[in-house]
């Protein structure tokens, strides 16, 4: 084990798979100030004191795109993740909630922090295919999360 491994983060996070009426994946990109690298991921977050993963998810949803909380389902997967932000090393299983919504509703952060203005990029609403195109996914199986939660959590 290297001192690196000693460094790794668990922070308790969670991430929202937010899909529009006409099937299309709400993604933000982000571009890490300290490695260059940008990608695309979920809105999402840190779970903060004795907040619940859903409770989570819901504050997170409003905080990074406005849209509304109640969207967000109780339902989610488990998703393995392993990747480096700002410096630190990440490895944890964060759930992926899942949010639905008619229309294409409009995305606006009503609460970003200072590192989120440093670092945000854009959004993206994508289709399955689109998202199959995109670089620098987060996490790399993230088409893959998203097709487990919609299959396992299919409209009626």
């Amino acid at each position: 084990m290297t001192d690196q491994d000693d460094d790794v983060q668990t922070r308790p996070a969670v991430r929202i798979i937010c899909v529009d009426g006409g099937g299309r994946v709400l993604l933000m990109r982000w571009r890490d100030t300290v490695n260059g690298r940008v990608f695309w991921e979920p809105p999402g977050g840190g779970i903060e004191g004795s907040e619940t993963p859903l409770g989570a998810a819901r504050r997170e949803l409003y905080e990074e795109t406005g849209l509304s909380p109640d969207a967000v389902e109780d339902v989610s997967i488990p998703v393995t993740r392993d990747s480096y932000w700002l410096g630190r090393h990440f490895r944890k299983v964060e759930p992926f909630f899942l949010a639905r919504f008619d229309g294409r509703p409009e995305v606006r952060p009503a609460g970003f922090t200072p590192e989120e203005d440093e670092t945000f990029v854009a959004f993206g609403w994508h289709t399955l295919d689109e998202l199959a195109r995109l670089d620098e996914l987060e996490p790399p199986d993230l088409l893959d999360a998203i097709s487990k939660l919609l299959a396992r959590h299919a409209r009626p």
